[in-house]
C-alpha cells in the first residue's frame, strides 16, 4: 500500500482528527500533559523523605513523680512532653494534639493512655517506656547499632509514580473518548458519518489509535520528569514500559468507547464515567497499597483494569521485572480491552 492510498483511508483520516481535535484544546492539553506533573511534583515534596516528626506527649501533674518523668523522656529526641492537669491531658488526647497521656502513680509505677488504633499511640508508648525504663536503671544485654540507608525505590514518590501515570493513560482513554463521540452524537454529525465511506470499527478503531499517539507524551514526560526531578528509579526495560502502557491505553479507551456507545449527553457521560473510575481510583492502589483492602474483596480488586496497570508498572519500573512475568496483568487488561470493543461496536448508536 503506497503513501497516497494510506492517507486515503478511512482508518486514517478519522485518527488524523482525532488528534488534531486533542490539541485544538488547551483544556485537554494542560490536564492531559501537564497536570500529572504538578501532582506528582506536589505529593512527591509532601510524602518526602525526612528526620522522623518529635511525638508530642502529655504527663499528667503529680509533682516530683512527673518531673522524673518529664527528664527520663527529655533525653529522648523523638519525644516532646508537656506537663498538665489530667482533664487538659484528656483533651489534648481527644484532639490529637498529643499521642499519649502518661500518669506517674509512683516512683515504680505508671500508667499509659492512648488510642489503641493509633500508630503514633503505640510509638509514643514505646519511646517513653524505653526511657523511663532506662532512667529506672534498665540496662539492654544485647548492644545494637543501626544503620540508616535510603534506597531510590522505596519512597513514596517511587510507589506513587507509577500508579500516577496508569491513572493519566485510565483517565486520557475513557475521558479523550467519551466526550468527542457524544458531543458528535449531540451535534447530529454521527449520522452524516454513516454516510461516509468508513465501517463502525473503523470509527471506533480510530480513537483507540489515536490514543496510542499520546502515550509519547505521556510516558517521555511523566517518566522523565519523575527520573529528573526526584531519582525515580525505571530498573526495567523502556520496551516493556511502552507494551504495558499500549496495552492499558486500549483498554482504558475501549471502556471510554463502551460507556459512550449509547449515551447522548455530556451529564449522562460524566456521571457513568467518575462511577466507573472513581472506584478503581480508591481501591486499585494508586496512593496507597491495595493490600490495605480485606482479602474478601482482593479478586475483585485484581480484576479491576487500573490495578493490573499500576502492578505491571511497579514491577517493571522498580523490580526490573521482565514482560514474561507480567502474563496475569496484561491478559486482565486484553480481556477489558476485548469485551468492552466487541460490545461497543454491538451497542454503538449513531444518532
Amino acid at each position: 500500500m503506497n503513501n497516497s492510498s494510506i492517507a486515503g483511508h478511512p482508518l486514517y483520516q478519522l485518527t488524523k482528527i482525532r488528534f488534531l481535535e486533542f490539541w485544538r484544546e488547551p483544556e485537554a492539553v494542560f490536564w492531559t500533559l501537564f497536570f500529572p506533573i504538578l501532582l506528582a511534583t506536589g505529593l512527591g515534596i509532601a510524602f518526602r523523605n525526612h528526620a522522623p516528626d518529635v511525638i508530642k506527649i502529655a504527663i499528667v501533674e503529680s509533682g516530683s513523680k512527673s518531673q522524673s518523668v518529664a527528664s527520663a523522656v527529655a533525653k529522648n529526641p523523638g519525644l516532646s512532653a508537656v506537663i498538665c492537669d489530667e482533664q487538659t491531658a484528656q483533651r489534648a488526647l481527644a484532639t490529637g494534639k498529643v499521642a499519649l497521656i502518661v500518669i506517674p502513680l509512683s516512683s515504680d509505677q505508671v500508667v499509659y493512655r492512648f488510642d489503641d488504633t493509633n500508630p503514633d499511640g503505640h510509638a509514643a508508648r514505646a519511646l517513653t517506656d524505653d526511657s523511663v525504663q532506662r532512667a529506672a536503671g534498665r540496662s539492654d544485654p544485647v548492644q545494637a547499632t543501626n544503620q540508616f540507608e535510603t534506597e531510590a525505590g522505596s519512597r513514596y514518590i517511587d510507589f506513587l509514580l507509577p500508579g500516577l501515570l496508569a491513572m493519566n493513560i485510565m483517565g486520557n482513554g475513557i475521558w479523550g473518548v467519551c466526550f468527542p463521540i457524544i458531543d458528535a452524537r449531540r451535534k447530529k454529525l454521527l449520522k452524516r458519518m454513516v454516510a461516509s465511506p468508513m465501517s463502525r470499527t473503523q470509527y471506533l478503531a480510530s480513537f483507540l489509535l489515536s490514543r496510542l499517539l499520546f502515550l509519547v507524551f505521556d510516558i517521555s514526560i511523566l517518566v522523565g520528569f519523575g527520573h529528573l526531578a526526584f531519582g525515580v528509579p525505571v530498573r526495567g526495560t523502556l520496551a516493556a514500559i511502552v507494551l504495558i502502557c499500549i496495552v492499558a491505553a486500549l483498554s482504558f479507551s475501549a471502556v471510554g468507547l463502551l460507556i459512550s456507545a449509547r449515551l447522548s449527553t455530556n451529564e449522562a457521560a460524566s456521571g457513568v464515567a467518575n462511577a466507573v473510575m472513581l472506584p478503581m481510583w480508591i481501591l486499585s492502589g494508586v496512593f496507597f497499597s491495595a493490600r490495605r483492602f480485606p482479602d474478601v474483596v482482593q479478586p475483585i480488586i485484581h480484576a479491576l483494569p487500573l490495578t493490573a496497570a499500576v502492578d505491571a508498572l511497579r514491577s517493571v519500573m522498580l523490580e526490573g521485572a521482565p514482560v514474561v512475568s507480567l502474563g496475569s496483568e496484561l491478559a486482565v487488561l486484553g480481556a477489558w480491552l476485548a469485551v468492552s470493543f466487541v460490545l461497543a461496536v454491538q451497542l454503538f448508536r449513531w444518532r
